[in-house]
């Protein structure tokens, strides 16, 4: 029996991805729902269209007509001017993607970016609807609201390094787990010292050597920020403590994480950098969808290499370590003031450096208020800590100076 699915973030990397995923496998799955921002109406009008999608969502109500008329422009292009076709039902607003996660399907894969995925993280949860999760964010951010609503086994984790762990974990016990290594590419600034970092520009950060990703996930790979919001998601989806979970560097991103066991065993999950693998796994879980991605040539000569991290020139790891320990609504401040301040730097208001020290400033202040720092968690706590720390970021970029000798020109070029 085919499953339906409904897809967050449509338009997106994740989400483009899915649905190639989902063509290449047409007996498998049928795509009931798309949600996506609204920044791109001609592409989710394109993908509504060829996936005769019944529902379609835009957090943009002011793009709900651009959609609308894209919808009609594809149906006609693609020849159901004839009336043979009914177009999807189109719902608009911040809300909207909630709606969709509720839909009557099998998986909701959230491939949303940010923290604006919690709801329907939790909307799709209480449906008692199996979660492909891609949106870290949400998990991290939701935290025990985000567990205590799952049932076992109902959220199957998309990030390629949990997919591993989640591979190299079954049949096995989580009582002969000595610790997760979780790996990281090391970004495009591997190698480098803290002060070789300064004058980094959007461009070179996102240039990232092995994942092709979207703009935020890349700029929090060249932080390292996103191994560090990785380091919070192992524990909760798998419960193994911050004291048994390790970042390796791996530049090729062949390994995708390790689980070693209390017997010196380490279990590798290996497969070339590609995500429509964990992806497929995601929506097909527990099965596999052969042909999802191509496998390693072990005919070819091939090195692996690890190194350790260097939490000198990137303490993210450290500073999210630090708030996942804390938990309640740490990780949600943490989340939310780095997402300030990689639209900051994106936009030429912040430096390279500046993304995690403006981070680990508004932690500590956060840390230091008892009032909100040891609150026991709800979902109003989480969302007031959410703009709470995206107020003081941006407080901060403002007062923050530029270190780097790169500035921004009026008319927006680079001087």
């Amino acid at each position: 029996m085919r499953k339906r699915v409904a897809i967050l973030g449509s338009t997106g990397s994740i989400g483009t991805q899915a649905l190639e995923v989902v063509e290449a496998a047409p007996e498998r799955f049928d795509v009931v729902a798309l949600a996506a921002g609204g920044s791109d109406p001609g592409l989710l009008a394109a993908q509504a269209i060829r996936h005769e999608v019944e529902l379609v969502s835009v957090a943009k109500a002011t793009a709900a007509q651009d959609v609308q008329l894209a919808l009609y422009a594809e149906a006609k292009r693609r020849g159901w001017s004839e009336g043979d076709h009914r177009l999807p039902k189109l719902l608009a607003g911040p809300d909207a993607a909630t709606e969709v996660a509720r839909a009557d399907v099998d998986v909701v894969l959230n491939g949303m970016t940010g923290a604006v995925g919690l709801r329907p993280t939790l909307a799709a949860l209480e449906t008692g609807t199996t979660l492909a999760l891609a949106n870290k964010e949400s998990l991290i951010v939701g935290g025990d609201l985000v567990t205590s609503l799952a049932a076992p086994g109902q959220i199957v984790p998309v990030d390629s390094e949990h997919s591993a762990i989640a591979q190299a974990l079954r049949g096995e016990r989580i009582e002969d787990v000595q610790r997760l290594l979780v790996t990281a590419s090391g970004g495009p600034f591997r190698g480098r010292t803290r002060d070789e970092l300064a004058d980094v520009t959007p461009e070179q950060a996102m240039a990232h050597p092995t994942w092709d990703m979207g703009p935020v996930i890349t700029i929090n790979s060249a932080t390292l920020v996103n191994k560090g919001l990785e380091v919070i998601e192992a524990h909760l989806l798998f419960g193994i403590g911050f004291d048994r979970i390790d970042v390796v560097v791996h530049p090729s991103s062949v390994v995708h994480s390790m689980v070693e066991y209390v017997d010196g065993s380490t279990m590798v999950q290996a497969s070339p950098p590609d995500m429509r693998l964990p992806i497929a796994l995601g929506l097909a879980w527990p099965e596999r969808v052969p042909g999802s991605a191509r496998a390693c040539d072990w005919s070819a000569p091939t090195a692996w290499e690890f190194f350790p991290l260097d939490e000198t020139a990137f303490p993210a790891v450290r500073l999210a370590r630090q708030a996942g320990e804390h938990g309640r609504t740490a990780p949600a401040v943490l989340n939310a003031a780095n997402e300030v301040c990689v639209d900051a730097f994106v936009a030429g208001e912040l430096d390279f450096l500046g993304i995690v020290d403006t981070v680990g400033a508004v932690l500590a202040e956060h840390l230091d208020d008892p009032d909100v720092a040891h609150a026991d968690l709800t979902l109003d706590l989480v969302l007031e800590a959410d703009t709470r720390a995206r107020d003081r970021a941006r407080a901060l970029v403002e007062e923050a100076p530029m270190r780097s000798n790169t500035v921004t020109a009026p008319g927006g070029t680079r001087a």
